[in-house]
């Protein structure tokens, strides 16, 4: 291990944690532990966690030498899934793991996970860097992180509410957001495009490099100015919409979402018929430009589309609830 270069490291952590911190944190950067101090604003509070990666997007910075985006993908994949019951994100710590520590690459990953921090109010109180030589090929490295979170427990979004006749709405993607890398890797290699040309006013490159949107602030500003109103919200990760859908649904109900009420946004028209992939192939891969869906009931379904766009977000109505038929999947996109 380069005590060195970690020590070099942490001095530049220090100044992008501190922008994150929030009151409950107890100290700073550099303890055997992060403390944190449960606000008394919450009566009854259930902790939320969540944790995860960014996947094989990595191989891509790698290959890129871009490293200051996937920093914000790291967050933003576990702070928007504990959001999904209601959570608002009260801490995050991530893990980096390399052969060969370069202080300049993992200060442009922490730069980017304390930008995610920032941007969804959770605070950076710490994390390991982990030097393993041997381990990972030389500029090569992973990356884990978690976050949690606090809800009220009488507040715990868990889609128990959700009847038939519900709205679904789906909120806008920044792109291929942290899934299907796997398959969007081998596309780019096979048809070998201009990555560097023209793509819709952007290169490809940055198109596919796009960090992950952060849901947080509008949908916790949404529940708190009208609560109750959400009844489920699913983050659309690995598995597409068909698969995440059905994850807060009950048994007896579908979600019957219309492709039509959104259009397909332009890296996943290329990728589709780049990679010639089968439209249902493309539902169960990628979010195909919706990042989050949230069910409330028909009555409200106006209001809460307006207050989300009133806050940034762009919102469609993609489909109903309704009762489940005989043999029905639980979540169609048609």
């Amino acid at each position: 291990m380069d005590i060195e270069a970690g020590d070099a490291l942490v001095d530049r952590i220090k100044p992008l944690a501190r922008r994150t911190m929030r009151p409950e944190v107890l100290g700073g950067i550099g303890g055997f532990g992060a403390l944190f101090e449960l606000s008394k604003k919450y009566k009854e509070p259930v902790l939320v966690s969540g944790t995860d990666g960014v996947g094989t997007k990595l191989k891509l910075a790698f290959e890129w030498n871009k490293h200051d985006t996937v920093g914000q993908d790291l967050v933003a994949m576990s702070v928007n899934d504990i959001l999904v019951q209601g959570a608002e994100p009260l801490f995050f710590l991530d893990y980096f793991a390399c052969g060969k520590l370069d202080v300049d690459t993992a200060a442009d990953v922490v730069k980017g996970i304390a930008l995610g921090c920032e941007l969804s109010g959770c605070a950076l109180i710490g994390g390991e860097t982990a030097e393993m030589p041997g381990m990972y090929p030389p500029g090569e490295y992973d990356l884990a992180g978690f976050a949690v979170g606090a809800v009220e427990k009488a507040d715990i979004i868990d889609g128990s509410k959700i009847v038939p006749g519900d709205v679904v709405l789906g909120l806008a993607s920044s792109g291929a957001h942290s899934n299907g890398y796997s398959l969007i890797r081998k596309i780019i290699e096979r048809a070998r495009p201009d990555l560097d040309a023209d793509f819709h006013g952007r290169t490809l490159r940055e198109v596919v490099m796009e960090p992950t949107r952060l849901y947080v602030k509008p949908l916790l500003a949404l529940m708190q100015a009208m609560p109750g109103t959400v009844k489920g919200m699913a983050h659309i990760t690995g598995g597409g919409i068909t698969e995440n859908v059905p994850r807060i649904l009950r048994d007896e109900l579908s979600a019957r979402i219309d492709a039509s009420s959104w259009t397909l946004p332009p890296l996943f028209q290329w990728l589709q018929e780049a990679g010639q992939v089968d439209m249902q192939e493309m539902y169960r891969v990628f979010n195909c430009g919706i990042g989050m869906v949230v069910v409330v009931a028909d009555t409200e379904a106006d209001a809460v589309q307006a207050h989300l766009e009133a806050a940034g977000e762009t919102v469609y109505r993609i489909g109903r609830i309704a009762a489940r038929a005989d043999g029905e999947a639980q979540t169609t996109v048609s």
